[in-house]
């Protein structure tokens, strides 16, 4: 038992010390918990101490790193449009005709959407805040204005080769990809109860996929 009670303390101490010395680390896991208690609790919903808890941390250190509660959500928020619009950019759609780049960008979209339940929710949940947290943030203007610039770079590029029709905003057609990929999932549940005749869910999800891409293009090209 002396034994034990002797080796205990040093093992717990030596994982404080880990993640003492690793702040970086520690911040992204309390990002990474901190977007799930979030996205299924809303911020009224959340707690600390369920976040510091999951992370091993403590309210203290939650504070130390954001400041606040509100200074955590925001920081998620932030992370999250981050994560997207840096995937985004990694899809090289200079590389690619006009038509497949608008393509492309469209199923991504679906893909990110469907696969990360969690940014549906604290858009959701961001929306029922009136957008309040997220006008404070210094970054989520210029973290969006890369996507902007690339559907517009990809639409000019159509209208020169004469694919594209002209005349169309590029801030519209994003938020016509956004809507119809985002109601994918923000409605996947009420939806499926009221039309439980569809397919099964995986060869519905690809029939819609590949619907919206259409609609994008049809809507889009001359």
């Amino acid at each position: 038992m002396n034994e034990l009670v002797q080796k205990t303390p040093p093992r717990k101490a030596a994982k404080v010390q880990a993640r003492t010395n690793d702040p970086a680390r520690t911040m992204a896991e309390i990002l990474q918990v901190a977007t799930a208690e979030f996205a299924a609790k809303g911020l009224s919903g959340a707690r600390i101490d369920a976040i510091a808890e999951a992370t091993r941390t403590s309210k203290r250190m939650i504070y130390y790193y954001y400041g606040s509660k509100e200074g955590l959500y925001l920081a998620v928020l932030e992370e999250s449009y981050r994560k997207m619009r840096q995937i985004e950019s990694e899809l090289h759609l200079q590389d690619l005709a006009p038509e497949q780049a608008l393509r492309t960008l469209v199923e991504f979209t679906f893909d990110h959407h469907s696969g990360n339940e969690d940014y549906i929710r604290l858009v959701m949940n961001e929306n029922m805040e009136r957008g309040a947290y997220l006008a404070q943030s210094k970054t989520i203007r210029e973290l969006n204005v890369p996507a902007i610039q690339a559907i517009q770079h990809l639409y000019q590029r159509g209208v020169q080769e004469g694919v594209f029709r002209p005349g169309l905003d590029a801030v519209d057609i994003h938020a016509s990809i956004s809507a119809l990929t985002f109601f994918n999932v923000s409605n996947q549940h009420t939806f499926g109860l009221i039309f439980k005749g569809r397919a099964k869910r995986a060869e519905a999800a690809t029939l819609r996929r590949a619907s919206i891409a259409e609609m994008v293009l049809r809507f889009v090209k001359k």
